[in-house]
Formats: C-alpha cells, structure tokens, sequence
C-alpha cells in the first residue's frame, strides 16, 4: 500500500514538473485574447485566463464588443490590443476599420481607445513595426497596405502611407486582382514585406520608422509559381530566413532575406500534406516554434497541423507528422511564449483545440482540453507577471 501510494504521488510530481516546462520552472498565467467573425453568436474579441502548469484556461467572456475582429496585435509593452474589423463599410465609407484597446490585466476587458479607417475595404492582417510606434495594415478586399501612427496614450492616427497593389493572378476566379494577406517588419525595421494571394508575389517596401513611410520604388517583387497564393509569412530570429505558406498550391516556401537590399532568394519549396492526400485543401496559418527548430502550417480540408524540423544551417524543412486539427478549417493557430502548447482555432466547428508541444521534438499531443468560441479566428498570449 505505502509502495503504491510512493509511485502514485511520485507520478504527480512527475507530471506536474514536466508541466512546468523543461527548465523545471513555473510558467506564467496567460491572458488569451481571440478574434471571431461576428454574428448571430459572436460579439466580438473573447478573453480567457490560462495557467499553462496545468493546462486549464478559464472563460472571461466577451472582452471587445467590434465588428469581425478576425486579426489582433499586441504592443511591445503589452497594455494595448489592437484589432482589425474585416468589413467594407465603416462610417459610410468602402473601408475597414482599426481598432485600439487599452487592457486591464486583471479582469481581461479591453477599454476602446479609438477606430479608424483602415484605408481599404476587408482588413485581414496588421503588425507593429520594432518600435512600437507604427501599425501597419492589409486590406486584403482592396489590394493595399498602409501605416498608421501609434500615438502617445495608444491611440491610432490616420494613414502615413499607402500603397496600392494591381494585376491579377492566373486564377480569374480567386486572383482577379491583387489581395494582400500578410505584412511584417524585417528584423532590423528597415523593410516591410507583403504577401499577396491575388497576385503570386511578396512586395518588399523600404520602410522609414521615423515618418512611417513605405517607399515603393525600392520594391523587389518575389514571384511564386502561378497559383501559390501566398498567404501568411514568418521569418526567423536572424531575420536571415523567411517561410511563406501558399493557400491555393498547399505549400511552403522557404526563402533567404537579404536584410540590407531587401532581395530574396527562393531556397526550397516543400507540401503541407501528406503525399497521400487527393482531397481539396488551403492552407492558411504559419509559426516557428520560439527555439527556432520547428515549423507548424495549418492545412483546412486535411483539417490538420503540419509539423516541420528546421535546419539551422540553411533553414531548410523536413517533414515530422501530420496532426489533426480537432475539428474542421483550422484558419490559424498560435504557440504560447513559452513553446509550450499550440491553440488552435477551428473556425466551421466553433473549437479552439490546445495541444502539447514537445520542445525536443516538435511533436503535438492534444490535451483533451477545448475551449467553446463561436467563429474562431487569431489567438494571441498576454504573459501575465
């Protein structure tokens, strides 16, 4: 009995050490923030409390009540949320809107600081510049990202710089003109890359942090085979590697990132899906594991995450598993800070799926653990102190 009762409680200490991370410390309680696509039983941006020793989040209910906060953005001191509405009409105009939210770590609520334009219809992306002191914008509905100032108290400014995309892509259907769907900083903050879907191409904008400009004759297209529709971006730490995930072609790009010239260099390009696979498929989220060695892609229709190890030498990818998602179209997914757990958002089935990430190996493991959100879109950490 005494033998017994010894291995059962040394089982716990066990779990519960694992549960704290491979350093053997306690990780920090979370505020998780969650866009949806608002309707009939969604009312805007969810909160949740997770303490990650134990994988167990708690609800918090409705934080901000906007339109279709499909993508969310913290700031670099983490006090302010920001969040597009994914709509085409905003104060009588054909625009959509960006919202900024100061937040109350305690209860999780988020104070609305102010909205405006996005200067284009169907937002679908934003991104702080390494400052924190611009927030840049793609409006995927009218072919154009722009920058916006970040005030003092965190309230947004109207739009330092503009730039409209045109063209179509092979596809008259889904590339009848240009969609932006991603943009981002290069680790220096010197360039501004953009995904377009509509177009087949990543668009590198010099970027001036101090006036918050993009300069548009220093852009270097990178072209994509005809019907990638390159989505989402990621770049490593160095900033010397970037991976783009393909919508319609159900691929990863990996490429090299000349951080001076803003030139880049196709390295490989490697499926999402297992060669097994003959079903309809588009892809839509991407992440690098905070150490760098791992790669995840999120695949609707396989309704699956896709698990890659990274070489570090020339960013190259390898293929490690195919997990189930945990419900249908997983549209994005999020790692919290720690490499811990990936929450995934399963947007047709109303599921937020958490699964264990092992920091050796990559792989997933679910744990059992769901969370009920109507239309789920972004995920994003708040490490609480």
């Amino acid at each position: 009995m005494r033998r017994t009762l010894f291995i059962t409680i040394s089982g716990l200490f066990l779990t519960m050490t694992m549960l704290r991370g491979a350093e053997g410390k306690k990780q920090p309680d979370y505020l998780i923030y969650i866009g949806t696509y608002t309707g009939p039983s969604s009312k805007g941006i969810y909160a949740y409390r997770f303490d990650a020793n134990i994988g167990k989040a708690t609800e918090l209910g409705a934080a901000g009540e906007i339109a279709n906060p499909s993508f969310l953005a913290l700031d670099p001191s983490r006090t302010l949320l920001y969040a597009v509405s994914e709509i085409s009409d905003f104060q009588n105009q054909h625009t959509g809107a960006i919202s900024s939210f100061r937040i109350n770590p305690k209860t999780g609520k988020l104070t609305l600081l102010n909205q405006v334009s996005s200067a284009g219809a169907g937002p679908c992306f934003i991104a702080l510049d390494r400052t924190g002191k611009h927030l840049l914008a793609a409006n995927y509905e009218a072919g154009s990202v722009a920058v916006f100032p970040i005030l003092p108290e965190g309230r947004l400014g109207s739009a330092t710089s503009t730039i409209q995309h045109s063209g179509h892509g092979a596809d008259a259907e889904r590339q009848q003109g240009p969609h932006p769907h991603w943009i981002g900083l290069s680790a220096n903050n010197k360039f501004a890359v953009t995904a377009d879907l509509g177009l087949d191409r990543l668009f590198v904008y010099r970027f001036d942090p101090s006036t918050g400009s993009l300069a548009k004759d220093n852009a270097t297209p990178f072209s994509l085979p005809p019907r990638s529709g390159p989505r989402h971006l990621t770049f490593d730490s160095s900033g010397k590697f970037g991976y783009v995930i393909n919508e319609m072609s159900s691929t990863l790009t990996v490429f090299s990132f000349d951080q001076e010239r803003g030139n880049l260099r196709e390295i490989q390009t490697i499926s999402t899906l297992p060669g097994d696979f003959a079903g309809k498929n588009d892809t839509a989220e991407i992440a690098l594991h905070p150490n760098g060695k791992f790669l995840y892609g999120s695949n609707r229709g396989h309704d699956s995450i896709a698990v890659f190890a990274v070489n570090p030498n020339n960013g190259t990818l390898t293929s490690i598993e195919y997990v189930p998602s945990g419900g249908a179209k997983p549209r994005s997914f999020e790692i919290d800070p720690s490499g811990s757990y990936l929450f995934v958002a399963n947007q047709i089935s109303n599921k937020v799926v958490i699964f264990r990430i092992d920091r050796n190996t990559g792989r997933l493991t679910p744990t059992g653990e769901a969370l009920d959100v109507p239309s789920p879109v972004c995920i994003k950490f708040l490490a609480l102190k």
